[in-house]
């Protein structure tokens, strides 16, 4: 399958509402439409996960970000474009998001990815997309496709075809959690 073709087939099934498996500049991802309640109620059921658990929000660009959270901290802009590695803030004031996907404190989790396929994914879906590991909660993430389980695997809308036969290791990206009053924590 083309590269193109396996863009363009999932975010189709995320656009109706369905949950995909693909690649992300970490590890293996679950994703869905970000502003779909149901379909993210679907990733909650598939990781055996409780929903008082954030899960991270993939984007294409700060634009993005912008879109869905009220007042982003000047020092955002800085830990998201000038990290060496995938970073992922958490940000008050998230909106026009699915609300099972917001935390009860009014945040949310987002990374712009620099990774070649899900920034394209990314882009083409025009919002952004969940990104949690493909794995069941508790278990440890799948670094690369062969990880999976069959759970995962079959629990699913669509598998992307892109970085199958990638066998290398991934890390989960770092977690910094940045409050308005410029207050940094660092989760991970």
């Amino acid at each position: 399958m083309k590269y193109a073709d396996d863009i363009r087939q999932a975010v189709e099934v995320m656009k109706r509402g369905g949950v995909i498996l693909y690649p992300t500049d970490t590890v293996w991802g679950i994703g869905c439409d970000a502003t779909n309640a149901e379909a993210v109620a679907k990733i909650y059921k598939i990781k055996h996960r409780e929903e008082s658990k954030s899960m991270i929000c993939l984007v294409d660009s700060e634009n993005r970000v912008q879109r869905y959270v009220r007042d982003v901290p000047e020092v955002a802009w800085d830990v998201m474009t000038l990290a060496t590695k995938p970073t992922t803030v958490i940000l008050d004031g998230a909106n026009g998001l699915a609300s099972n996907l917001i935390a009860e404190d009014g945040s949310i989790a987002f990374r712009i990815t620099q990774e070649e396929f899900s920034k394209e994914l990314c882009y083409r879906m025009q919002r952004p997309i969940v990104s949690t590991s493909a794995n069941i909660s508790g278990e440890p993430a799948a670094q690369n496709y062969c990880d999976i389980s069959e759970e995962i695997l079959s629990a699913v809308d669509y598998v992307c075809q892109s970085r199958r036969n990638e066998h290398k290791p991934h890390q989960p990206s770092s977690i910094i959690r940045l409050r308005p009053n410029g207050e940094v924590t660092i989760i991970r």
